[in-house]
């Protein structure tokens, strides 16, 4: 028992670059290092996407600077017979929650502000992780990875609510709801930081991994 066990935790886990294999990144399909081009979906077939990282941190980039017009320009734009107000993403959080509607302003918050400024750090983090040590494990790092990509959707929740109300609330001149000019430059940004995420060659974190035990 204690050799089955000492031998598999020396055993090396096999990658499909050292199998002389490479996977298509659309259609997953797996083909030969050596061939070119994907022969069931036309995509050219690479091991590794070495220009990647500048094309993440590029999109970064665009999107920590879009974000922060969306959080200094009014979201929502509400007109009345008599006023007009403007309201800012984590202004508009506060009006709800003196409406007592506490539980909507905590998943604007969550949504608009918690989301957005996480998955800036995890991508980042996951950027600079490929040449510097770090303690997580490259298994750790891919789950992180997929959560960025997977929680990316939920961060468009505060567009949305700005388009239903604004197609809603249409009074003529009695009381309209527009959206403001946040709403544009919000939507930039969560759109910018997926690409980002999308950017991002998974496959790098288990080379960094591999250079970090040699």
């Amino acid at each position: 028992m204690d050799g089955m066990e000492s031998a598999g935790s020396t055993r090396q886990i096999v990658t499909a670059r050292d199998s002389g294999l490479v996977a298509c990144t659309r259609c997953s399909l797996v083909w030969p290092a050596d061939k070119q081009r994907c022969a069931r979906c036309g995509s050219a077939l690479s091991s590794r996407d070495m220009a990647s990282m500048a094309r993440v941190w590029a999109w970064l980039a665009i999107g920590v600077i879009c974000y922060i017009p969306a959080n200094l320009f009014p979201m929502l734009i509400t007109s009345t017979l008599f006023s007009k107000s403007q309201s800012t993403i984590v202004g508009g959080a506060i009006d709800l929650i003196h409406h007592g509607a506490v539980g909507v302003a905590i998943i604007i918050i969550v949504a608009s502000v918690l989301i957005p400024i996480g998955k800036f750090v995890a991508v980042a983090y996951l950027a600079l992780s490929l040449n510097h040590h770090v303690k997580m494990s490259a298994h750790g790092r891919h789950k992180l990875y997929e959560y960025v990509e997977f929680i990316g959707r939920w961060s468009m929740i505060d567009v949305f609510v700005v388009a239903i109300l604004s197609s809603l609330v249409q009074l003529s001149s009695v009381a309209a709801i527009n959206p403001g000019p946040a709403a544009i430059t919000f939507a930039l940004s969560v759109i910018f930081t997926m690409l980002a995420a999308q950017s991002f060659d998974p496959r790098l974190i288990w080379d960094a991994e591999e250079d970090s035990h040699t």
